[in-house]
């Protein structure tokens, strides 16, 4: 296996002036490879997000080491390291800078010290990925949630980072704009270009991703596949979570039925397989 894009060892975390007995994040290890997509799921104040902002040093450890591709996070490397990680937030609005989406999308490009050819260049090919071209001239005030996620994404991955973090980015849209965004973190998954880390509580997010790691109270509980974490009750409750339709259909069929289907990442896969076992009776 590559070495890991992301390589955490024996860190904790406190706020200053925290006791540091308790601190939020408790010894965790942890290591991230090249081209995976981890979810990181748990209850309101486990940690999620203290911990996805140790990765690019919005916080520093309190102990422990921090280490991207190989290079352990200093003072000195820290510009460095910061652009190879895009974040993008729960509120896109947070996100935006410029009167326009085309503004908001060259002032991270700008910050590159990129010249206008490739500027320009990176602004069509984004705009072009995320279908936001007819969007480029509009004020972000204009554009439904969807088109803002989408907006804010465009001008995070304009910046071409290695890595891209989702902090429930999916979790203040409707049901189409969900199942857009999620689709287009499928097709940066499937493009192997993004290490993808995704805080969530989506279920269909959480089972599309490659690993989970759930964490409670600043603990590390479980790291395993989606389809092994669904099949834990008590780290899906202690994570205030509850499998998506198709996951609960999957296991009454198994567990009270005794028809033999299996997981898979999304409901067409259990549509498939159930017309396909039926149809051979």
């Amino acid at each position: 296996m590559s070495n890991p894009m992301i390589l955490m060892e024996g860190v904790h975390f406190s706020y200053r002036g925290a006791d540091n007995n308790t601190p939020i994040l408790h010894d965790i290890s942890l290591s991230i490879h090249p081209g995976e997509w981890v979810s990181i799921i748990g209850a309101n104040g486990s940690g999620k997000s203290t911990l996805v902002k140790l990765f690019n040093g919005l916080l520093r450890a309190t102990q422990g080491q921090i280490s991207i591709e190989g290079t352990p996070l200093t003072n000195e490397n820290l510009y460095d390291i910061r652009q190879q990680i895009g974040y993008v937030f729960q509120n896109p609005e947070n996100q935006f800078i410029g009167t326009t989406v085309m503004e908001d999308m060259v002032f991270g490009l700008e910050n590159l010290s990129l010249d206008h050819a490739e500027m320009e260049r990176r602004v069509n090919h984004y705009a072009a990925k995320l279908n936001i071209v007819s969007l480029l001239s509009k004020h972000p005030g204009e554009l439904s949630g969807g088109q803002k996620q989408r907006a804010a994404l465009a001008a995070i991955l304009a910046m071409e980072p290695r890595i891209v973090i989702f902090d429930e980015a999916t979790s203040m849209l409707d049901e189409q704009s969900r199942q857009d965004v999620i689709r287009i973190i499928r097709d940066m998954h499937q493009s192997g270009s993004y290490t993808i880390i995704s805080i969530t509580h989506d279920a269909d997010e959480i089972e599309a991703s490659d690993r989970v790691l759930a964490l409670a109270d600043g603990h590390i509980i479980a790291d395993a596949p989606p389809s092994s974490i669904t099949r834990q009750p008590d780290v899906m409750r202690r994570c205030n979570l509850i499998p998506s339709f198709y996951i609960r259909l999957t296991q009454q069929l198994n567990m009270s039925y005794d028809v033999p289907v299996h997981h898979h990442a999304d409901e067409h896969g259990l549509l498939e397989e159930l017309c396909q076992l039926y149809s051979m009776k």
